[in-house]
């Protein structure tokens, strides 16, 4: 007998904003931007994407995690309780 498979939504365990940094962090240092988009995504449904929209002064509709602008990008990023921190990149040897 096949077990059923369901759909996971990773954003109902992100409870915590310390989870939501860790979450973020990790997804940033891929250098993914598709990784970390789908990341900023499911950490805004984490919160609430009209709580987020509405703390980063956008519409809901007005913003596009897929490409956004680097002002959406922040303050999205500061809705969410989050920054950046520039640190520098080595060079694979």
């Amino acid at each position: 007998m096949a077990e059923e498979i369901t759909d996971y939504d990773f954003a109902a365990s992100l409870q915590t904003d310390e989870a939501i940094a860790v979450f973020l962090s990790d997804a940033f240092e891929t250098g993914d931007a598709n990784h970390i988009a789908t990341a900023l995504e499911i950490a805004v449904r984490a919160k609430g994407e009209a709580r987020i929209a509405s703390k980063a002064g956008i519409s809901e509709e007005g913003y596009d995690l897929d490409n956004p602008t680097l002002a959406t990008l922040l303050a999205v990023m500061k809705a969410l309780g989050v920054g950046f921190l520039p640190m520098p990149v080595r060079a694979a040897s």
